[in-house]
């Protein structure tokens, strides 16, 4: 049978792997998997973020130390502020290679499949707070 990743390319990246969510509109929670190539501080997956197809950033959950041992993991995020048809991507960033290329495209209603992107899609959002400051190991 088919899988969701079916035909997508894994990278060194930091991948988003799956998500859940609960809530009610203009207010969900999100729980993001992540599967990233974390060897400590020096590489390590800083954050995942919910942007709107036109490069809006929504909500970002800062990640404030390495997974090294935990891989895949899941982190909560919230409350995040899109409406229960509104089209969104999830994404996640490693601190020393930019955004990973695998990804999450959807909404709550109709649910998210993931889906390639290319690692420069609205890059300039990397420098857009909040940024983690620092990492704690």
């Amino acid at each position: 049978e088919p899988t969701a990743d079916a035909g997508l390319q894994h990278t060194q990246g930091a991948d988003v792997a799956g998500v859940t969510f609960n809530g009610n509109p203009g207010s969900y929670s999100f729980s993001v998997t992540i599967q990233s190539p974390d060897t400590g501080c020096g590489q390590y997956a800083d954050w995942w973020e919910i942007i709107s197809p036109g490069g809006e950033l929504i909500y970002r959950r800062v990640l404030l130390h390495s997974h090294v041992d935990e891989q895949p993991f899941t982190r909560s995020g919230g409350p995040v502020d899109v409406q229960p048809g509104e089209t969104v991507i999830i994404r996640a960033h490693i601190n020393n290679g930019g955004y990973g290329r695998v990804g999450l495209r959807g909404s709550v209603e109709s649910g998210f499949t993931r889906a390639q992107f290319p690692a420069d899609l609205h890059s300039g959002l990397a420098s857009t707070g909040p940024l983690p400051s620092s990492c704690a190991f």
